[in-house]
């Protein structure tokens, strides 16, 4: 078994499409996950499982689905792939706080003319920063996420792929629980 890393998008924010960890950690131990543990409440898991990254994304949304009554999106990532994109943030100069430095995580990679026209758009969003790198996309939110122009919104209707977006801090946290080290 390897480790996983589970991202549900937009759960248990402003009482929408709630998911109390414990009943998420439940879940994943009924699909075959061991070793599950949520960080958060904002639809953070690791866990260890037998099943490709992609397959327990669709089986995890699926499930949530039939046994929580929740449509959300999950996008799930490896343990190599997890140190890939804690080592490979090329902001992380530009901030001292975690919290404005951010990742999207994309379902898969996008199609290189979306992302170079974003690339491209996203410089009149200046100070805020993108850079995209394989299925992630890094963003410096000086301002902060939440006045952000360029966030996990405006990334999914330009690359036409579901993502979903966490801070540094997160990010890091994770990758620690997981013990995995770039």
């Amino acid at each position: 078994m390897d480790t996983r890393f589970l991202l549900l998008r937009g759960v248990n924010v402003g009482g929408h499409r709630r998911v109390p960890m414990a009943d998420l950690r439940s879940l994943l131990g009924a699909l075959g996950c061991e070793d599950v543990v949520t960080y958060l409440q904002s639809g953070n898991a690791v866990c260890r499982s037998d099943l490709p990254v992609g397959r327990l994304a669709s089986v995890t949304e699926g499930a949530l689905q039939t046994e929580l009554g929740v449509t959300v999106r999950v996008v799930a990532r490896s343990s190599d792939q997890w140190a890939t994109t804690v080592s490979g943030n090329p902001l992380l100069g530009l901030d001292d706080d975690p919290t404005r430095l951010h990742v999207v995580f994309l379902e898969s990679a996008p199609d290189r003319d979306r992302r170079d026209a974003l690339v491209t758009e996203a410089t009149a969003f200046a100070p805020e920063r993108l850079v995209v790198s394989g299925h992630d996309a890094y963003l410096h939110t000086p301002d902060g996420y939440h006045r952000a122009k360029l966030n996990h919104a405006l990334l999914e209707r330009r690359l036409g792929l579901a993502a979903t977006a966490r801070n540094w801090r997160t990010v890091v946290a994770l990758a620690d629980l997981a013990g995995v080290t770039p």
